[in-house]
């Protein structure tokens, strides 16, 4: 997985909420006349840089809106589900994947909304837009040996 800067909505985020929901600190401002692999599917990586604790879930969706503030003419473009808080453990990767034709949706920012329920008494994340993710995990069959 690349990330990049400028496909970057969230870093280290806090999100320690009550029965609430809470959007990405920064946005991708489409209306600069930037590509980001418009056509390609991409993904919003979530990943959790400090362990969630304390509440019963949070979702984590991909939105477009209108506005910079994120909060005019909202439409989510992809979601987890909500996640259990036990699932949300330090280094945990979430890849949400979105369509492709983010021009026709008429919106001019990106951005990641978080839902928590309950009461998160801790919990931080990064979100990127990337093309690819890698979990970092190879697995192989008993006795098999790589050199």
């Amino acid at each position: 997985m690349i990330t990049d800067k400028l496909l970057r909505v969230s870093e280290d985020q806090v999100v320690t909420l009550t029965d609430t929901s809470a959007v990405s600190t920064d946005k991708i401002d489409l209306g600069t006349a930037r590509d980001i692999g418009e056509g390609k599917e991409l993904l919003m990586n979530f990943a959790i840089t400090t362990a969630v604790a304390g509440g019963t879930s949070t979702q984590f969706e991909v939105i477009t809106a209108s506005d910079a503030a994120l909060s005019s003419n909202v439409v989510v473009l992809g979601s987890t589900g909500a996640v259990a808080t036990a699932s949300l453990t330090l280094g945990t990767n979430l890849a949400v994947p979105f369509r492709p034709l983010i021009g026709s949706k008429g919106q001019r920012y990106i951005g990641a909304r978080y839902t928590v329920v309950g009461t998160n008494s801790a919990g931080k994340v990064t979100a990127d837009v990337v093309e690819t993710v890698q979990d970092g995990k190879k697995f192989y069959a008993s006795g098999f040996t790589v050199a």
